[in-house]
């Protein structure tokens, strides 16, 4: 085969409008191929950033909507390993309107004072971070959802509730940044806490944990979930990737989803490119009658054949992994709904993985035809018509 990889590059693109139009289709299908795959990797193999390693989240036992006492705080931070813990409250609301995208960024309400020490990746400069532990109406955003919306230091944001009803008014007083997460408002809690009465006061929906090592997550996991075991609000207790896979949740078995999106594509264009292989070879079949009175064996003619099909293949593959980068960094620029997709990307082995289903569909869709053609007798085949 690779004694004959020129006649085979020729040959792979002799008609050029059907080769054309299989690249473009396998492309197409390879790119949305590679989203999803990339998508997959994203969201269930990603490594935890070091910080993220250290943190556990402590909620309800049952559901998220179900509240926890804030006088759970003290009773975690004497767990043995935990080196500060902090309460993450979502807030939720509605920014301006709700009906547009953009307007859909996470606001929580935290202990400012710690926030520097349980999530030390969100870079503010000093004066930033100083003006919003002061000040009870401060607020922190994100620099994705800034630049987003213009904001600026010192402008006011409303946000109105829903899950709380309440309105609270913001003062910005800092723009951080950070590996993943660059679209959030965070606020403070007590300003929050004050705001509410009844039974939504001092109830809390997660609390965020640092730890000294990241060897003692599931010692300390178990140690806080046993100490609240037979209390009223039981405790679930896991790491920050896990706790943020849960989101995930509520849109049903995403694995299932994906694999079987997957599972369809591939089934789709083999069926597409096994009808186009198998159209060239019956095209060609006089020609391999006269391959054969030049020398070729049955081998060397199976495999220009399918050689050809795998040159198709790999190209629409390589073009189809070029749009999926695209479409990647489009996804990288949305707001984030469910998950984290500012860690989207189309990395080596997701490439890998694409370019190996596109010389599959190659080789797999022309190999039964080439094989019928390379074993016609020569005879049979100069005198074949189509």
């Amino acid at each position: 085969m690779f004694r004959h990889l020129s006649l085979i590059f020729r040959n792979s693109l002799r008609n050029r409008r059907r080769s054309l139009l299989t690249i473009v289709s396998i492309a197409v299908s390879l790119c949305l191929l590679g989203l999803l795959v990339a998508i997959y990797r994203a969201f269930f193999f990603a490594e935890a950033t070091p910080d993220q390693a250290l943190r556990l989240v402590t909620r309800h036992r049952v559901s998220l909507a179900n509240p926890l006492p804030a006088s759970y705080m003290q009773q975690i931070k004497q767990v043995p390993g935990v080196k500060e813990a902090m309460i993450f409250q979502w807030f939720g609301g509605t920014y301006k309107d709700n009906r547009d995208p953009a307007n859909m960024f996470a606001r929580f309400g935290v202990e400012a004072e710690k926030f520097g020490i349980v999530n030390p990746e969100y870079k503010l400069s000093d004066s930033e971070r100083e003006a919003f532990i002061k000040e009870p109406t401060a607020c922190i955003v994100g620099r994705k959802t800034a630049a987003r919306h213009n904001m600026k230091l010192g402008d006011r944001i409303t946000i109105i509730g829903d899950i709380y009803p309440v309105t609270l008014e913001f003062v910005l007083r800092g723009i951080y940044s950070g590996p993943a997460d660059n679209e959030s408002l965070i606020f403070h809690y007590k300003y929050l806490n004050e705001s509410l009465t009844g039974e939504m006061r001092d109830t809390i929906g997660t609390f965020f944990i640092r730890m000294e090592r990241t060897d003692d997550a599931n010692t300390i996991s178990k140690t806080i979930d046993d100490m609240f075991r037979n209390s009223p609000a039981q405790t679930k207790t896991e790491t920050e990737q896990a706790f943020g896979l849960s989101f995930l949740s509520f849109l049903g078995d995403v694995k299932l989803i994906l694999l079987t999106i997957c599972a369809a594509v591939t089934f789709t264009i083999l069926l597409v490119s096994g009808n186009t292989m198998a159209m060239s070879v019956r095209e060609r079949v006089r020609e391999v009658g006269v391959l054969k009175t030049l020398g070729f064996t049955n081998g060397a003619v199976l495999w220009l054949l399918v050689g050809e099909a795998i040159i198709i293949a790999l190209i629409g593959g390589a073009l189809g992994v070029l749009l999926a980068s695209g479409l990647c960094a489009w996804m990288r620029s949305l707001p984030s709904m469910f998950a984290d997709l500012s860690q989207l990307r189309v990395t080596a082995p997701v490439a890998a993985i694409c370019l190996l289903v596109a010389a599959m569909i190659g080789l797999v869709s022309s190999f039964i035809p080439a094989w019928g053609a390379s074993r016609r007798p020569i005879i049979d085949a100069l005198k074949y018509s189509d």
